[in-house]
């Protein structure tokens, strides 16, 4: 069941890299020129006050320090690159392993 529900994650930050990369490759072809949208921008014109929430969250229970420097960096990846890495990290933890066999 837990491998399935990171399937599932994997899938949806999948199609959301997918999206985000769609409009990255739609503002580059009308500008001439590679545009590559920030998290931080795209998640802050979608819920600006979700983006203070998780700063504030971050910085009151748990560590100050992780927000500045650590999801600051986070936050200028591109978003599209941001989930599909993720994408990649949850394929890898819902992966079903094979199992091998050893003949003698």
């Amino acid at each position: 069941m837990v491998r399935f529900f990171f399937r599932v994650l994997a899938t949806f930050a999948l199609a959301v890299a997918v999206v985000m990369a769609v409009i990255d490759a739609t503002r580059s072809i009308a500008a001439s020129a590679p545009v590559f949208t920030p998290l931080g921008e795209s998640w802050f014109s979608v819920a600006p006050e979700s983006l203070n929430l998780a700063q504030a969250v971050v910085q009151r229970y748990t560590l100050p320090v992780l927000w500045d420097p650590v999801m600051i960096f986070i936050l200028t990846l591109p978003g599209w690159l941001v989930f599909a890495v993720l994408s990649l990290v949850f394929y890898a933890i819902g992966h079903k392993r094979r199992r091998t066999v050893m003949l003698a």
